[in-house]
C-alpha cells in the first residue's frame, strides 16, 4: 500500500541551476522544513536548520517565509492536499476500506511528531487553528464531491474527526499499551471510511 512519503533530506549546497528561480528556493525550503518537522517537531526546529537542510545560508529563509510558523502552516496545507490526493487515488482504484485504514495509520506513524506539534499549537495559536479549520473544510468539500449522497457537513466533520482520532490512537500504540490488539479500532475506522466513500466503491 502506498504512503505519503516524508520530504527527502537534502544535503549540501544546491547548484546554481537548482536556485535559478525564487520558486525553486521556496519549494526547497518548504521540503526541508517538512523534513525537520517530521524529525524534530515544531519546538525543536529552527529557521537556521531549515535553511541549512535546504543548502542555503540562514538569511535565505527570510526571503521567502516570514517565520517558522508560516512555513509550518504551509507544510500542513501541502500535506493535507497530498492526503486528499492519495485517498482520491485509493477510491478510484476501489481500494478496500481496511487497506485505506492501514495506509493512513501508517501515515500517522510517519508524521507523528508533526501531528503532535499541530495538536499542541492549534489551541493557542490562531493562525494554526484557522489553517486547521480551512483544511478540514477542504476535506469536507472533497468528501461531498466523492459521495454526492453525503452532503451533511456536520456529519462529515464528525466522521473525519472520529477517523483521525482513531488513526492517532492506533499509530501511537495506545491500544497496545492497554494490552489490546486494536482489531476493533481498525474495524471501526473502516466503518468511518465506508460512510465517507461512495456506496458503489465500498469494499
Amino acid at each position: 500500500m502506498s504512503e505519503i512519503a516524508p520530504p527527502r533530506r537534502r544535503t549540501g549546497r544546491p547548484s546554481k541551476q537548482d536556485t535559478a528561480s525564487g520558486q525553486d528556493a521556496k519549494t526547497m525550503l518548504l521540503q526541508a522544513a517538512g523534513a525537520e518537522f517530521v524529525e524534530f517537531g515544531y519546538e525543536h526546529t529552527t529557521s537556521n536548520r531549515i535553511a541549512h537542510r535546504a543548502g542555503f545560508a540562514p538569511q535565505t529563509f527570510y526571503r521567502w517565509y516570514k517565520d517558522k510558523l508560516e512555513v509550518f502552516i504551509q507544510v500542513f496545507e501541502a500535506w493535507t492536499d497530498a492526503e486528499l490526493n492519495q485517498l482520491d487515488g485509493m477510491l478510484t482504484e476501489q481500494t478496500s476500506s481496511q487497506d485505506i485504514a492501514e495506509a493512513f495509520v501508517q501515515n500517522f506513524r510517519s508524521f507523528a511528531l508533526f501531528k503532535r506539534s499541530l495538536q499542541q499549537l492549534a489551541p493557542t495559536t490562531p493562525e494554526v487553528r484557522q489553517a486547521r479549520a480551512a483544511c478540514r473544510l477542504k476535506q469536507i468539500q472533497q468528501v461531498k464531491r466523492w459521495n454526492p449522497q453525503l452532503q451533511d457537513d456536520e456529519l462529515i466533520a464528525a466522521l473525519l474527526i472520529g477517523a483521525e482520532t482513531l488513526c492517532q490512537a492506533l499509530a501511537e500504540g495506545e491500544f497496545e499499551d492497554m494490552g489490546l490488539s486494536g482489531r476493533a479500532a481498525y474495524k471501526q475506522l473502516s466503518v468511518f471510511i465506508d460512510r465517507l466513500r461512495p456506496e458503489a466503491a465500498s469494499a
